[in-house]
């Protein structure tokens, strides 16, 4: 009887294990039924899919980024890197006639990199407007769609030299310009040119408010060798809209080919930094930012790329500039003879000095 019980017993568990084997093996049946009906991804779906992924995940990260800029901020830095972009174009051209490889890789690199933050923010402008395309954002190719609005079309720097809102700035910085502004450290505001010289590249502009300003001294008495800084805006596309300092010193009483309108200045500089104020020692003017040596023209006649030939307006043709408009000259700061910590220099530049949007 015991026997019978026992094998009895090992049979139920043995149907008992069949069955479960038996639905274990349909589930696998129609698990595998279930994955064969599914669409197959190919290689080329999921390499599209994981760069549509990528793609997304770049323009987060962009609209982060650029969050806290204003529209009109954007527009600025869409126009500046469109400059970037331009500029890094000739500079490839430069380098690929060397023939310098490591040096194209990088050069390619920064480039690349340069145009894709360009179409970054022209696509988050784009968003914004509620546009779908490229074709509406600002651009600096002189051929902007209708209905884009104010458009940047250039900058540079500027400074005071009356509180009562004279400023002076390169008159290349403003030309043909159809509106001009100002950004201070109170917010954006109007301005107006007033007279330019285009032969010293000078340019007076006039807006209203009480504003902190430098004084301008005779360009007489500087001397080869001498201390010198400016407080500007250079490339604000990568370096930002704070203000920046650069110190350097008188490397030449004459520019290029002696142009003795000219200081040649160790001062280092980049496009945005022309019309700064060049200041000495005791925070007086000397000279205006103005120009920096061709790097191309200086390839073609020399073999080699010019470091740091920059170059600057005399003071004194700023003085003779001025004599013209008397309700300027009249108001003009007396220079400063006693002598002062650097961080005081530097202060007074920076309170006096403004970034100049040209339209």
């Amino acid at each position: 009887m015991k026997t019978t019980k026992a094998l009895f017993g090992i049979t139920e568990f043995l149907f008992l294990a069949l069955v479960v084997v038996v639905m274990a093996g349909c589930a696998s049946t129609q698990e595998k039924r279930a994955t064969d009906e599914q669409p197959k991804i190919t290689k080329e779906q999921r390499k599209i899919a994981e760069e549509e992924c990528k793609a997304a995940k770049e323009q987060k990260h962009w609209q982060q980024a650029l969050a806290s800029y204003s529209d009109e901020q954007l527009r600025f830095k869409l126009a500046g890197l469109e400059q970037a972009v331009e500029r890094g174009r000739e500079g490839m051209n430069i380098i690929l006639a060397g023939g310098n490889g490591l040096a194209i890789l990088i050069a390619q690199g920064k480039l690349e990199a340069k145009v894709k933050e360009r179409d970054a923010v022209g696509l988050e402008i784009a968003r914004r407007a509620g546009t779908s395309h490229f074709g509406q954002v600002p651009r600096l190719d002189g051929n902007p769609s209708s209905g884009d609005g104010e458009r940047v079309r250039g900058s540079g720097t500027g400074f005071f030299i009356t509180e009562d809102g004279f400023l002076v700035t390169n008159e290349h910085v403003v030309k043909d310009a159809t509106e001009v502004r100002l950004v201070t450290s109170a917010g954006t505001i109007d301005a107006k040119v007033v007279r330019v010289d285009s032969a010293n590249d000078l340019a007076l502009l006039k807006t209203e408010g009480h504003f902190a300003s430098l004084p301008i001294t005779s360009s007489r008495a500087v001397k080869l060798g001498g201390t010198v800084a400016t407080i500007g805006f250079p490339d604000t596309t990568l370096q930002g809209f704070s203000p920046k300092l650069a110190k350097g010193e008188i490397a030449s009483l004459s520019g290029i080919q002696d142009d003795p309108r000219y200081f040649q200045i160790s001062v280092p500089v980049q496009p945005g930094n022309s019309g700064g104020a060049l200041v000495d020692e005791y925070g007086n003017v000397v000279g205006i930012v103005s120009a920096k040596l061709n790097a191309r023209i200086a390839l073609a006649a020399t073999g080699a790329l010019p470091e740091n030939v920059n170059y600057a307006v005399k003071s004194s043709l700023v003085l003779s500039f001025l004599e013209s408009v008397p309700a300027v000259s009249a108001k003009l700061k007396e220079p400063i003879s006693a002598e002062r910590k650097f961080a005081d220099v530097v202060q007074s530049a920076q309170q006096a000095t403004v970034l100049v949007l040209v339209y």
